[in-house]
């Protein structure tokens, strides 16, 4: 880590635009092996849609070059029918590049759920305490499988990335993101931090929640349900399923638990065969990786998986649900999306055939102008091709 970059200010800006590609470099991390796959074969069919226009955040007409330029854009990849339609790197990224993807991570963590619940290896509706007895207080009580899933989890826990010692930031702490915030009775790992949480601040299913810690606790339970690493689970049930073209990894705690809730760095290309297989209902390239009813699941939701979104802070997106870790923008039309801080998304479109990945070391964790600029320029382009 050079003088001017430290464990302190690594992911703030400017020093995020380096930081993010070398992820690996800074913290322990986990390798998620591709295991001599065959990589995709993606075909070619190069469009300038640089000047597809679309209404930005506020009300103006605007170009999708406007929007690249504009967000701190690392790579932008578009995929129809899996022919690559646009393929761009900025700020010294190569197709080969790792990017941390942030909270992109936990919908890998949400398929290989649904890849253990059809092995019978898990129940949804469960008791997470029946897989984490350690869990076993307030913050967690009447807590099932399903709940964490969906981030409905009464547990308190805010995650408010500006305040600058809110939970998000002090369960990074364990695996080093912030030191600063590390004291000698500071929980070692990320079990034991989720075991230190106290007391609810809603009931168990009451509304979604933003909850970084539900994806680590379901990494941790996977664990238990399938009894092996998690690395070595997403290697094998996903990563190297996915036709990818190099290994990714994803940081990891003092324990070596996987810090599934934001850890993951990866390449463009292989962020987009996860999407291609999203689209595809759980099948790439003819092979059936994630069950196809539970990304239907993940499209249909609930009952109340729509009121439950419509009560939560997020509900100015617009979006239809949350669902098994994936945020599903439009169900009738097929339309999914994985978001990490910092402008990382996956942006996959059943009835359009279409997969965009963007990765990007935005300033501001969450800006919600170009997240929705990014949106509805992505909208634009699929409705274009």
């Amino acid at each position: 880590m050079s003088r001017a970059m430290s464990s302190l200010n690594w992911n703030q800006a400017p020093h995020n635009r380096y930081s993010f590609q070398h992820v690996q470099s800074f913290f322990p991390s986990a390798r998620l092996d591709r295991k001599n796959a065959q990589p995709f074969a993606f075909t070619e069919n190069q469009q300038d849609l640089s000047a597809i226009t679309f209404q930005n955040s506020k009300g103006e007409t605007a170009t999708v070059a406007d929007m690249l330029e504009s967000s701190f854009t690392d790579s932008f990849l578009v995929v129809k029918a899996g022919s690559i339609v646009s393929e761009l790197y900025l700020n010294n990224m190569t197709s080969t590049s790792h990017h941390l993807v942030n909270s992109v991570t936990k919908s890998y963590v949400g398929m290989l759920a649904g890849i253990a619940i059809d092995k019978s290896l898990l129940d949804p509706q469960a008791s997470i305490q029946q897989y984490l007895p350690e869990l076993n207080n307030d913050a967690w009580e009447g807590a099932t499988l399903r709940h964490v899933l969906d981030m409905t989890a009464g547990a308190y826990y805010h995650e408010d990335y500006e305040d600058r010692n809110t939970d998000f930031w002090k369960e990074s702490a364990v695996v080093g993101w912030r030191p600063d915030l590390v004291s000698d009775v500071s929980p070692n790992n990320l079990l034991d931090y989720a075991a230190s949480l106290k007391g609810k601040d809603q009931q168990n299913g009451e509304k979604f929640h933003y909850r970084t810690v539900t994806t680590n606790i379901l990494g941790l339970i996977l664990e238990r349900a399938m009894n092996a690493p998690l690395e070595n689970l997403l290697s094998e049930h996903l990563w190297s399923k996915l036709q990818t073209q190099c290994d990714a990894n994803v940081v990891c705690d003092a324990a070596g638990h996987l810090y599934v809730g934001a850890g993951l760095s990866a390449t463009t290309r292989d962020l987009a065969c996860f999407g291609m297989m999203m689209t595809g209902n759980g099948k790439l390239a003819g092979e059936q990786i994630v069950p196809e009813a539970w990304v239907k699941d993940t499209l249909a939701g609930a009952e109340c998986s729509s009121q439950c979104y419509l009560d939560s802070e997020y509900f100015v997106f617009g979006f239809s649900h949350y669902r098994n870790q994936v945020w599903v923008k439009d169900k009738d039309k097929g339309a999914m999306l994985a978001l990490g801080i910092h402008g990382q998304i996956i942006y996959m479109d059943q009835s359009k055939d279409i997969v965009i990945v963007k990765l990007s070391s935005q300033e501001e964790q969450v800006n919600m102008d170009m997240f929705v600029d990014a949106f509805n320029a992505m909208d634009a382009i699929a409705g274009a091709l």
